[in-house]
């Protein structure tokens, strides 16, 4: 046999079994594969987040963020993210930290300052299912879901802008995830090439709500897989009741961000 005729029949091969290889793995280890691929460290992106009400009004903000990874036991991550509202005046000054830890017996640390009430307010589990800031995200939509506390199961394959993808449902196991999260249920779309979430909806624990989020930008900056725009809308009976737009710009991997920028102390003296 010809070489190139063996390395064709190889090559066919190789391709013949890498579908196998993604049809089996299951539910759970898809979205282990989601938590844990590579998603940058140290980095620095500018966030525009635009609200659009049942009317089609919008208000505009302008955010700077800054995320920063902490290697912990047994190389697991901890991740550290401060974000200040720079516009409109109404929230200027505005900051938000979170501490998320990869623990999984830990919570997650949270809290929010206010300039006006010159107050750092501390997110509480119980309020994690709130809005944050009012736009359609929830508090807990901030920091990574423990996957211990679901049940996964694959549904079927299917195609989001022409990306194959797997639509896995999650279900929390306990009342008090659900209640925690703001979600009784979740139908996650996550893309077979790349291991990325890029479109899920929830079933809101109470009020009888969907919320659809679908991730409308996706590059890669510095060879990793990267979010530029997201939105996430929440409906009722299927009418729209409000949307929230995010587009990231000047996104930089590898910076230099010492662990002072993620304090309490930071988060109230702003950038």
């Amino acid at each position: 046999m010809k070489t190139g005729t063996i390395v064709l029949s190889a090559l066919v091969l190789a391709l013949s079994v890498l579908p196998a290889m993604a049809q089996d793995l299951t539910a759970r280890q898809i979205m282990d594969k989601v938590d844990g691929r590579d998603d940058g460290d140290n980095r620095i992106a500018e966030m525009k987040m635009v609200l659009i009400d049942k009317n089609g009004d919008t208000r505009e903000r302008k955010i700077k963020t800054f995320d920063k990874d902490r290697i912990v036991d047994q190389g697991d991550e901890d991740r550290r993210r401060i974000m200040f509202f720079l516009t409109p005046a109404d929230v200027k000054d505005t900051g938000f930290l979170t501490y998320d830890y990869a623990a999984t017996e830990k919570d997650d640390d949270q809290w929010l300052f206010l300039p006006a009430l010159k107050k750092t307010k501390r997110i509480a589990s119980t309020d994690k299912s709130g809005s944050f800031m009012g736009s359609d995200f929830n508090y807990s939509d901030m920091t990574r879901k423990n996957l211990d506390a679901y049940t996964f199961k694959i549904l079927k394959e299917a195609e989001v802008r022409g990306a194959k993808t797997w639509v896995i449902e999650a279900l929390p196991k306990t009342r008090e995830e659900a209640a925690e999260t703001g979600y009784k249920k979740s139908v996650v779309f996550v893309r077979q090439d790349n291991f990325v979430a890029v479109r899920a909806v929830h079933w809101t624990d109470t009020g009888g709500k969907l919320k659809y989020l679908d991730v409308t930008g996706l590059e890669l900056i510095d060879g990793i897989w990267t979010t530029t725009a997201t939105s996430m809308t929440t409906k009722k009976n299927k009418v729209t009741e409000h949307k929230t737009e995010l587009t990231f710009s000047n996104i930089r991997y590898n910076q230099d961000l010492a662990d002072n920028i993620f304090t309490l102390r930071r988060l109230e003296k702003g950038l």
